[in-house]
């Protein structure tokens, strides 16, 4: 009894060494962004045909009224005054390096989190603003480009961005471009 005791604690002792060194191998660090919008799911869907899980969902506070329409949202991108509750959190954030930037969408629509040399237009006119057709060239070709196309975050999924150099990033979504993000890495 006392060999299967001394066994049961070695083999105690090596599990936890074992995860110890995982976890010294793994991310030292990670920074939470969150991707937040609460857009009104029947206007968006009803307006794209898709009544019920359309494209706009998961959205918690719909039904209370805190949510936008897409007429609003359309609007106020064109006048340049986008819906400030569209945005990433925290606006600026300063990391170590080597720390995993890990974005979650908690909204109701799909956004992208790409990293831009400036920031500028998105590659949907009609969420730029005065509906401007120029776009940057990191957003250039929406989801046919693939570097846009793997920045997408969707309702309720992750992105982990990785291996930032030091210095100033600058992050948007290439959708809704008034989302807008920076990361300074020191």
């Amino acid at each position: 009894m006392k060999r299967v005791a001394t066994l049961s604690l070695l083999a105690g002792c090596a599990i936890l060494i074992g995860a110890t060194h995982a976890r010294a191998q793994g991310p030292q660090d990670l920074a939470q962004v969150v991707a937040l919008d609460e857009c009104d799911p029947d206007s968006f869907n009803s307006v794209l045909g898709q009544s019920g899980t359309g494209f706009c969902h998961n959205v918690a506070l719909s039904t209370f009224g805190y949510a936008t329409t897409l007429s609003d949202l359309l609007n106020g991108a064109e006048t340049g005054s986008p819906d400030p509750g569209w945005d990433f959190e925290p606006d600026q954030l300063t990391i170590k390096q080597g720390t995993v930037v890990s974005v979650v969408d908690q909204g109701g629509e799909p956004h992208t989190f790409t990293e831009v040399k400036a920031f500028g237009n998105g590659f949907l006119p009609p969420l730029n603003p005065g509906s401007a057709t120029s776009v940057i060239p990191e957003c250039s070709g929406g989801f046919k480009n693939i570097a846009v196309a793997r920045t997408r975050v969707v309702q309720g999924s992750r992105l982990e961005v990785i291996g930032l150099s030091k210095g100033k990033h600058l992050f948007q979504c290439c959708i809704h471009p008034w989302m807008r993000m920076e990361v300074d890495v020191k």
